[in-house]
């Protein structure tokens, strides 16, 4: 695969000289921790349905890396290759990415809830040649679909199943064989290490496009959001973080992948959200940082409030993903004892600002933080002007972290030649440099933490013979913070109703997180004298009742 990760060089020297790009990958740091700690818990990883947990010291950690990594070698994998996987949190998932990273190979996670629509495009788009998928999860059946997509993707030479039996099962062909004791496996680890610079991830977002977006990091733009993130935060080797926010995300990815070996620190993660299993982990396993959702905050301070236990060892919970009501801060602090910290980020650069642990508990509810060490922020009108302080505006960032462009789109790069990334995003900015985010001028709903692409189920939709017309909008949910209506003109004497949207939507096989939870039929739909859909006028009608 050739990366056109164009937005690297531009900015090499500058972020170098800065001390945020240090030139280090994955691999040097978990050589460290092998050197300094390599008989220290790494990692502990537990499937919450079976209740197995597996847990490895740096030094099985390392060991067991250099063992699937010579593995890929020898199923064809190598330096800019692209592996994908739609693994849950686990064992194997961090393991393949420090296995890719040995080879310069390039991991492409994958959401486990994207169903045949969403994978048939990425691992195309990607041109994957490895894919590793569950044989089943949650009750899916993901070997039955990853194998009617191999036949359908040129690029794609193997599946592997975890717990799928036979020579296609991950641990036969990966690791169950001592691979790193064969002959040549010290001239592949040795041979293939990436750079700094080389694409270590890639991973796939939604926007404004119609098609997901395939988003290129280097070592160096990862790391240099994740140290000034960690020293923020004042978190350390001590910490033993959990993490159960899907590591598919760069939320997971970042800081319950990568975070807890640059700190020489430990990580716990769960496969699948659970309040008592999450609850009984933090307690038993001395958690002391995780980051979620705010869902994910409200179920935990819910359940550990009414149990009146606790969590001394949790001092941080880092929310981001939606605005943190007032009363669930509160809750918060006195169901779980920690400090509740407000963030805002995005796939393309990682946490852009967060408030820090010292701030007054109102800023978690009135904000979403300041800029992190290496990022910059402004608030800007439609004309590139920057705005007062208390003015919403258009949200530019210029950060040390931002990615290095959108795989074969260089031209949705959205970054001007002074580096100024235009996140889509409408926010406003105090006095003191914390941002609210106010809006998206881009058209995405987030539900709990997750993108729902807008345009691309609108296109869906329209191909039903009953829709004349369709608008997708959010609306307030406490839980998720938004949930998607989608308000539908019917052509005349076609019927159109809930059941017949999902069916619909069933059979393109959308993921079912994605199909709109509420549908509202209607004869017409506000519009500019143009045409143009005022979808800012649904929401406004829809949150006042009066659709």
């Amino acid at each position: 695969m050739e990366f056109d990760a164009v937005l690297l060089a531009p900015r090499r020297a500058e972020s170098v000289a800065s001390g945020f790009w240090r030139d280090r990958t994955i691999n040097d740091d978990l050589d460290a921790c092998l050197e300094a700690c390599p008989d220290k818990i790494a990692l502990t990883a537990v499937r919450g349905e079976s209740g197995e947990i597996s847990r490895f010291t740096y030094r099985e950690m390392a060991a067991l890396a250099d063992r699937i990594a010579v593995g890929l070698a020898r199923l064809g994998i190598g330096r800019n290759d692209v592996v994908a996987m739609q693994l849950p949190n686990g064992w194997r998932f961090t393991l393949l990415y420090l296995a890719c990273s040995r080879l310069g190979a390039v991991l492409n996670p994958l959401m486990p809830i994207f169903r045949e629509r969403e994978l048939s495009f990425m691992l195309n788009h990607g041109e994957v040649k490895l894919f590793i998928a569950p044989k089943l999860h949650r009750g899916f059946d993901h070997e039955s679909m990853a194998r009617s997509l191999q036949s359908k993707l040129p690029s794609l030479r193997r599946v592997l199943i975890v717990d799928g039996g036979g020579l296609d099962d991950f641990d036969a062909a990966l690791s169950a064989p001592e691979w790193e004791k064969a002959p040549d496996a010290q001239d592949i680890l040795n041979s293939s290490r990436p750079g700094p610079d080389d694409v270590t991830q890639l991973i796939y977002t939604s926007g404004t496009t119609g098609e997901p977006k395939g988003v290129m990091h280097s070592a160096n733009t990862l790391m240099a959001n994740i140290h000034p993130y960690a020293e923020r935060l004042h978190l350390g080797a001590e910490d033993i973080v959990l993490m159960a926010s899907p590591m598919a995300h760069q939320t997971g990815f970042m800081y319950g992948l990568i975070m807890p070996i640059l700190l020489k620190a430990s990580a716990v993660l769960l496969d699948v959200w659970d309040l008592a299993k999450a609850a009984e982990l933090i307690r038993k396993e001395n958690v002391s940082f995780t980051m979620a959702s705010t869902p994910f905050l409200t179920d935990l301070a819910r359940v550990v409030g009414a149990a009146g236990q606790g969590a001394p060892s949790l001092k941080t919970f880092l929310c981001a993903g939606a605005p943190i009501p007032g009363p669930l801060v509160e809750q918060a602090r006195a169901g779980l004892g920690a400090k509740i910290v407000s963030a805002w980020g995005m796939t393309e650069n990682g946490a852009v600002t967060l408030i820090t642990p010292e701030d007054d508990d109102s800023r978690a509810v009135s904000t979403d933080g300041r800029a992190l060490p290496g990022v910059e922020v402004k608030i800007v009108d439609a004309a590139g002007a920057t705005l007062p302080h208390g003015e919403i505006g258009e949200l530019l960032v210029r950060s040390v972290s931002n990615f290095g462009g959108y795989l074969k789109r260089p031209q949705w790069n959205n970054t001007d030649a002074e580096g100024w990334f235009d996140t889509g995003d409408l926010a406003r900015m105090d006095a003191e440099g914390y941002i609210r985010i106010s809006g998206r001028s881009k058209d995405v709903i987030i539900r709990g933490g997750e993108n729902i692409p807008v345009v691309e189920i609108e296109a869906m939709l329209y191909k039903h013979p009953a829709v004349a017309q369709v608008a997708i909008v959010a609306y307030p949910d406490a839980r998720l913070g938004e949930r998607a209506c989608a308000v539908v003109v019917a052509k005349p004497g076609a019927g159109f109703d809930f059941a017949a949207m999902s069916d619909f939507l069933k059979v393109q096989k959308l993921a079912v997180q994605y199909i709109p939870e509420k549908l509202i039929v209607r004869d017409s739909l506000p519009a500019t004298p143009s045409g143009k859909i005022q979808k800012f006028r649904l929401r406004e009608m829809l949150k006042e009742g009066n659709l």
